[in-house]
């Protein structure tokens, strides 16, 4: 909070940052990058910011024939989604 204040804030999550078991679908896999589970608590950990909108990116379609990584995504997408409805200034 000591960067952001209370100010509007935007967050951007790149799905390069998860380890490859929970996005194989992105164009730069990251072995050994974060865990789903790290990634919840991370964004979790902004309730209380003045969260102003957000996007995920980086998922590639053609890279994720399973669909995991949309999932994985679209489940990012929501936590941010949770904070702007949370959000002080709602």
């Amino acid at each position: 909070m000591r960067v952001v204040g209370d100010g509007p804030t935007y967050v951007s999550f790149d799905v390069d940052g998860l380890d490859p078991v929970y996005a194989p679908g992105t164009a730069v896999p990251e072995p050994g990058g974060l865990s789903m589970r790290d990634a919840q608590v991370i964004l979790r950990s902004l309730t209380g910011l003045n969260i102003i909108g957000g996007d995920v990116v980086e998922v590639s379609p053609p890279l994720d024939p399973t669909g995991l990584t949309a999932v994985h995504a679209a489940n990012l997408m929501f936590e941010i989604l949770c904070l702007v409805a949370a959000a002080p200034s709602r």
